[in-house]
């Protein structure tokens, strides 16, 4: 298995979507089709922080991630945040996100590992926490989020 990139972003933008679209362009990973799967590490993976992704492939092939994002109309703060907790075996993604601060976004993102785990008997030696957080002005959308990329993106068709 190759490494796992955990990559974030903030943008603004006119619309949700555009102001997302920016965001993803801020972690380079705009380019890509994102499949989103559910929060587990395979047991062979490397997750490492990144912040902004290299080249993963031409553009529009699929890319499978795990996502924490948010997106707010301003005034206000928006915050995304993706945690990870590894071992020798399979490990766990939990994200938590919205118009809140850092640290209760961080808090949410720990709370949830310590829920994942105690759902598995696997052994966690490693928790690793990544928050992206932004004020969000008056007439603007506002997207943060925070990304895990598995591995180089495939074709789609």
């Amino acid at each position: 298995m190759s490494t796992i990139r955990v990559v974030s972003g903030v943008a603004t933008g006119p619309t949700p979507m555009s102001s997302y679209d920016a965001a993803l362009a801020d972690a380079n990973i705009h380019n890509y089709n994102l499949v989103a799967v559910s929060s587990v590490v395979p047991t062979d993976a490397d997750v490492e922080f990144v912040g902004t992704a290299p080249d993963l492939g031409p553009a529009g092939e699929r890319l499978t991630v795990v996502e924490a994002r948010a997106t707010t109309a301003g005034p206000g703060r928006v915050s995304a945040g993706l945690g990870w907790t590894t071992g020798p075996g399979p490990g766990l993604f939990y994200e938590a996100a919205g118009e809140t601060d850092a640290e209760t976004v961080r808090e949410r993102v720990t709370a949830g590992l310590d829920a994942g785990r105690d759902l598995r008997e696997w052994t966690f030696t490693d928790e690793r926490v990544e928050v992206a957080s932004t004020e969000a002005d008056a007439g603007e959308y506002t997207t943060a989020l925070v990304v895990a990329a598995y591995g180089e993106s495939e074709p789609i068709i």
